[in-house]
């Protein structure tokens, strides 16, 4: 029961994130949000990566890397409006 509740979570964030590249990268305004952000989320997500397989945590490790790979395309789709 305990790891639906963190596999539900998990679904939630992403596909919220997920929803928000889509939006950015199909706006105009090529300032609609910083490259920076990308570059923290994908930092800290990369450690939460590491922390959650030291604590053998697959719920955390697998939504940390999917985390870590919504922040690289993130970045990939932003430089590509600059």
């Amino acid at each position: 029961m305990t790891d639906i509740i963190g596999w539900t979570a998990s679904a939630i964030l992403l596909a919220t994130l997920v929803r928000q590249i889509a939006k950015q990268s199909a706006s105009k305004d090529r300032e609609a949000v910083s490259a920076w952000l990308f570059l923290g989320q994908a930092s800290a997500s990369l450690l939460f990566v590491v922390y959650s397989v030291l604590l053998e945590n697959w719920v955390f490790t697998v939504t940390n890397s999917c985390l870590l790979i919504t922040a690289i395309v993130g970045q990939i789709l932003t430089r590509r409006k600059s």
